[in-house]
C-alpha cells in the first residue's frame, strides 16, 4: 500500500524566478529560509511520488473550460511554458505517475467527487518555482491536482477539506508500495492585477497561520468564509493549503517561515503539517 511520508506547502510568484537574481541578497536570503526548509523536509522524506497541488493561471484552462478541480493521469506533463521559468527550470517534460493518478481520479468518482482528469497537463511557474526553489531538480514523478483558485465561483473550504480526506483515502488505498508526499503550492494574501495591487494582508496571513497550527476545522470554516474574499484575488491560493490540511488529518503544521516580501507581492509561507 501507498504511504503518504509529508505533507507541506509553499508560496509561489512569478517575480521569484523572473527577478531572483535582481533581488538584493537580504530579499534572496529571506526568500530562501522557507523554500530549503520545504525543501530539506521533503528530500529527508524520500517521496517516490509527489501529489502537488496548485491553481492553474490561464495556462490549461480559461473561462470557455474552467473545471473547479482537473487531476492529472499521465505519464507525463509539460514543463513550465513561461520565458522566465525556462531560464531557471530547464525541465520541457515532467514524469507523471499515471497509476496513481488514475486511482485518484477513480476513488473521487467512486466518493461522489467529479474531477476533471487530463492525459497531459502544462505545469505553470505555480508548480515548478517550489520544486525548484526547494533544490528538487529533477523532481520525482508528479501527480499535478489542479484547484480553480482564480476565478469565481470556487470550491467552498468545506469541500476543499473534504477534497483533502480524499486524497489521504486514495494514497491509503492505493495498492503499490511507494511513497508520497504532498505539496501545496500558493498563498498566502496576495493582490495582481486590481486596485489593491501589491497589498499584503499580514494581519489576514496571521490569523491564517494561529488557524492552521490549531488544526481545528470549524473555526477555520468561519474565519475563511468570511475573510478570504478581502485577502487580494492571490489570496484564494490558500485553497490549496485546506486540501493540504485535511490530507494530513487536520492535525495542525509546523510553520517553517512567514515573511511578507513586497517585491514579490505575496505573503511568503511555508510549512510541514504534523503527520501524527
Amino acid at each position: 500500500m501507498a504511504d503518504l511520508v509529508g505533507v507541506f506547502a509553499a508560496s509561489h510568484a512569478p517575480l521569484v524566478a523572473r527577478d531572483w537574481d535582481n533581488f538584493s541578497p537580504s530579499v534572496r536570503e529571506g526568500l530562501a529560509v522557507g523554500y530549503d526548509k520545504v525543501g530539506a523536509r521533503l528530500k529527508a522524506a524520500a517521496p517516490d511520488v509527489i501529489l502537488e497541488i496548485a491553481t492553474d493561471h490561464w495556462v490549461n484552462f480559461f473561462l470557455d473550460n474552467l473545471p473547479s478541480v482537473c487531476i492529472g493521469i499521465g505519464a507525463e506533463n509539460d514543463g513550465p511554458p513561461e520565458p522566465f521559468m525556462r531560464r531557471v527550470y530547464p525541465y520541457p517534460t515532467l514524469i507523471g505517475h499515471a497509476g496513481l493518478g488514475r486511482h485518484l481520479a477513480e476513488t473521487a468518482l467512486a466518493d461522489d467527487f467529479e474531477p476533471a482528469v487530463s492525459h497531459r497537463l502544462t505545469l505553470d511557474h505555480g508548480f515548478c518555482i517550489p520544486l525548484w526553489r526547494a533544490g528538487l531538480t529533477p523532481p520525482p514523478p508528479i501527480v499535478p491536482v489542479l484547484v480553480n483558485e482564480i476565478e469565481p465561483p470556487m470550491l467552498s473550504v468545506r469541500r476543499c477539506l473534504e477534497w483533502g480526506r480524499l486524497i489521504a483515502r486514495a494514497i491509503d488505498t492505493y495498492p503499490e508500495n511507494i511513497r508520497v508526499a504532498i505539496l501545496a503550492s500558493g498563498g498566502l494574501s496576495h493582490s495582481i492585477g486590481e486596485p489593491s495591487m501589491g497589498a499584503i494582508e499580514v494581519e489576514f496571513d496571521e490569523e491564517s497561520i494561529r488557524l492552521f497550527d490549531a488544526g481545528a476545522e470549524q473555526p477555520m470554516i468561519d474565519y475563511f468564509e468570511a475573510k478570504l474574499p478581502g485577502a487580494g484575488n492571490g489570496g484564494h491560493e490558500v485553497r490549496s493549503w485546506f486540501i493540504a490540511h485535511a490530507a494530513a488529518g487536520s492535525r495542525g503544521f509546523e510553520l517553517l517561515d512567514y515573511r511578507p516580501v513586497p517585491e514579490v507581492y505575496v505573503g511568503c509561507g511555508f510549512a510541514s503539517w504534523r503527520m501524527e
